[in-house]
């Protein structure tokens, strides 16, 4: 386990805040850790990067399909994407360097899922 993956685990698997979560290189446009078992394809992966640089408005008017799933946009702005679906819900943030998604269920606190990726 890299660096990466043990900081998903201890900061956002580990305390329950989210299920799943996934660190993707902007500028590599791949992912460079991920929780286990979590595989993020690299069309998902390229769809989230041209969202932030191209799609954002299109995003909070229509939503988002991640992982054959749609979500509905719940709160967007330069630097983080809040979504959400009847299963769950869906947290991308980006940085300078890297994308951040992560994802969280039902009977999960969704402010508390957003508040754990936007720290990390």
């Amino acid at each position: 386990m890299n660096q990466l993956q043990a900081l998903l685990n201890d900061s956002l698997i580990r305390t329950k805040h989210v299920e799943n979560a996934a660190i993707i290189n902007i500028k590599e446009r791949q992912v460079c850790a991920s929780t286990f078992g979590f595989n993020v394809p690299p069309e998902n992966v390229l769809n989230l990067i041209y969202t932030f640089y191209k799609n954002l408005l299109q995003v909070r008017r229509g939503g988002l399909y991640f992982k054959e799933k749609y979500y509905k946009c719940v709160r967007a702005d330069e630097h983080s994407i809040y979504l959400q679906n009847v299963h769950g819900g869906l947290i991308v943030v980006k940085t300078k360097t890297f994308i951040l998604v992560a994802t969280y269920g039902v009977g999960m606190y969704p402010s508390v899922c957003v508040e754990a990726v936007e720290k990390l």
